[in-house]
């Protein structure tokens, strides 16, 4: 393994306070030591699919996560919002006019945010022809869509519940449609799904709601923070450009809510140098929009 990072730079705050590294190491303790040993020895991280293959197919779609399937990726990542009538769908923004042309179908409903919309109005959006001609005619998917196709393909999911104050009790309707969609038996909720935010406080309820489900926090909090979040989180997933070989190895260090040890997927790691640089810290999973070049990197 390469030699690791003696020093790192403060990080951009994405979660709850900024992260606090030492800013030289002489030498590396026992522990830090015993972290390079069980790297090496660590299998590669897990390659998750962001947003589903969204370099190939438009982000959220079930093209995207066919296009992970197809590229042979297991896992893939999303982004869960609610309809005015109470719907839950599959799109990152919390308005409609970036990937759908909801400008063109409704022009007096601006902003166009998905809470502003029926369930079957955004059904009649076009969410593929921003991205290609190829794509035109791709839908906004429910949930309840979303985790069929999933079960079809045979695919995992880390599910980003986004924006949760704007839509109260999200958690709970979220964990409805994976229960009827047969996602909280035991073998899914302990192999195939993490429940992430970037609100402490979703992640919390989820924790308390179905405490036998995995996780995430999204964010870098500090050090000093990460044994308050290890009670509600069993992962810790940082922006790459935030993290360490020294903050990871803090994260790696302390247990979750389950008694195992935290971990942390990474996101949105696109290149080929920044995905080996974050396996050498020894990552537990690599977000990307281009899977097949995060593995391609990892196997060099």
């Amino acid at each position: 393994m390469p030699a690791r990072a003696a020093a790192a730079t403060t990080a951009a705050l994405l979660g709850a306070g900024a992260l606090v590294l030492p800013s030289t190491a002489a030498a590396e303790t026992p522990a830090q030591e015993t972290r390079v040993q069980a790297a090496a020895a660590h299998h590669e991280p897990l390659v998750v699919a962001h947003r589903g293959a969204s370099a190939y197919a438009p982000e959220n779609t079930l093209a995207a996560i066919d296009k992970a399937d197809e590229l042979g990726f297991r896992w893939v990542e999303n982004d869960v919002q609610r309809t005015k009538d109470g719907v839950l769908v599959i799109v990152h923004d919390d308005n409609l006019k970036r990937t759908t042309n909801v400008e063109e179908v409704f022009p007096d409903r601006a902003p166009w945010k998905v809470k502003d919309f029926t369930a079957k109005e955004i059904a009649k959006l076009d969410a593929g022809s921003w991205f290609s001609a190829k794509y035109k005619g791709a839908r906004v998917p429910t949930l309840t869509q979303y985790m069929n196709r999933l079960t079809e393909n045979g695919q995992r999911l880390v599910l980003e519940i986004k924006k949760p104050e704007l839509y109260p009790g999200i958690e709970r309707e979220t964990l409805r449609v994976l229960r009827e969609t047969g996602w909280l038996d035991r073998h899914h909720v302990k192999h195939e799904l993490v429940v992430q935010s970037f609100s402490a406080d979703s992640v919390r309820q989820v924790h308390a709601q179905r405490p036998d489900i995995k996780t995430g926090f999204l964010g870098t909090p500090a050090v000093a923070d990460l044994p308050t979040y290890a009670r509600f989180a069993d992962q810790i997933n940082s922006t790459h450009t935030s993290i360490s070989d020294d903050y990871v190895g803090e994260i790696q260090d302390l247990k979750g809510p389950h008694g195992k040890p935290l971990e942390i997927f990474t996101w949105t790691v696109d290149e080929a140098a920044a995905a080996r640089r974050v396996a050498d810290f020894g990552v537990n999973g690599i977000i990307t929009n281009k899977p097949d070049v995060v593995r391609a990197a990892l196997r060099d």
